[in-house]
């Protein structure tokens, strides 16, 4: 059977593994295991959530409000932007997808970082776009400069900060970039992250309301599945001039998202007090997690988000210390397939952290 040529060049995302997989595979007792591999909150969900899902669960029959009024409320209040200037996703990756299918085709270029969301180069390649990345892993304006003048773009993905690798830019620096870049040039600023990064440094915090005003072409991206631990549930949003959110409107289908992440969704936006407690624990964390680096001898990218990505030089293999990682039930990512020999580890809870420690300690021995 033939299908589109454009997805003979389109690689398949691999996700985290989940627990149950090493379940099977290494048959380690699951409460023995630690997923630090895709970003969730260790802390698990605000207890108002749980609640407001075991009450609505008896309703789960009925489909969701397709306005999704409530929350569309709800984040026009936390942004000060108008409901008209909301579009909700199943995740913020299903609005990155709605994004790239609204503006390109095959005579259409996408510009991104080297190292950044596999998603980007796969939603583009879907539409057989031309992919343009600067050469630097970590984002570099100057980078990104030279490759717009040299070859344009039709979409510009920034994250910030970025996942894979954690780092962030400045506000300022970002904002003076945005000068250049011409007005049907759709710039994507992916802040799937944002929340932790404001935390850290006001410097990096991007403001929705601001960021569209100032920049009628750029579309704000966030999600409910890190700082409001989500994951599980799907759920993320776009923020944008209305003309670009009524144009995404066209690609979304109906009820794409479900009750109870609805009910979720609106229920975390009234714990801010919970996340602010998670993100501090987070960073809290980190420096552990960096000061263990420093004491092996390795580098580290500093992060604004809720993981560390460890790099290992000409030490060790990345690939061979996540594999012998996961036969002893600690899940992380491994950033081979990016070109990098690293890992990235989400910054778990005291407890777990301590045990990865202990745990990569063995490793390291073992593999040297």
């Amino acid at each position: 059977m033939e299908f589109n040529k454009v997805l003979d060049n389109v690689t398949i995302y691999e996700a985290g593994k989940p627990i149950e997989l090493v379940v099977r595979e290494y048959g380690i007792d699951p409460k023995d295991i630690i997923k630090l591999a895709s970003n969730e909150n260790p802390y698990g969900t605000s207890p108002k959530v749980t609640a407001k899902i075991k009450e609505i669960a008896q309703n789960m029959f009925v489909y969701p409000d397709d306005s999704m009024y409530e929350l569309k409320e709800a984040l026009s209040n936390k942004f000060n932007v108008e409901s008209s200037n909301v579009i909700i996703g199943s995740g913020s990756d299903q609005i990155l997808e709605f994004c790239v299918h609204a503006k390109c085709d095959k005579d259409s270029k996408i510009l991104m970082s080297k190292t950044t969301f596999a998603m980007y180069e796969i939603y583009g390649k879907q539409t057989g776009s031309t992919i343009i990345k600067t050469v630097d892993d970590e984002h570099n304006l100057e980078q990104f400069s030279a490759e717009y003048k040299k070859h344009g773009a039709d979409i510009i993905f920034l994250c910030l900060p970025n996942n894979p690798l954690g780092e962030c830019l400045d506000k300022e620096d970002v904002y003076e970039f945005l000068k250049t870049v011409d007005s049907n040039t759709l710039v994507v600023v992916d802040g799937a992250y944002q929340e932790y990064a404001s935390f850290k440094d006001e410097k990096k915090k991007i403001d929705a309301k601001d960021l569209i005003s100032t920049f009628p072409n750029c579309i704000y991206l966030g999600t409910f599945s890190k700082a409001y631990a989500l994951g599980g549930m799907r759920v993320g949003y776009g923020i944008a001039q209305e003309d670009i959110i009524k144009t995404l409107y066209k690609l979304r289908a109906p009820f794409n998202i479900t009750t109870l992440t609805l009910a979720a969704a609106i229920e975390a936006l009234k714990d801010e007090d919970f996340v602010n407690t998670c993100i501090a624990k987070n960073f809290d964390e980190m420096t552990r997690y960096e000061d263990y680096a420093k004491s092996k001898g390795f580098d580290y990218i500093p992060s604004y988000t809720n993981f560390i990505t460890i790099k290992f030089g000409n030490k060790f293999s990345s690939k061979e210390v996540a594999q012998e990682l996961l036969q002893r039930g600690i899940i992380v990512r491994d950033l081979t397939g990016y070109g990098v020999n690293a890992i990235r580890i989400t910054i778990g809870s005291n407890e777990q952290n301590t045990k990865v420690f202990k745990i990569l300690d063995e490793v390291l021995e073992k593999l040297k």
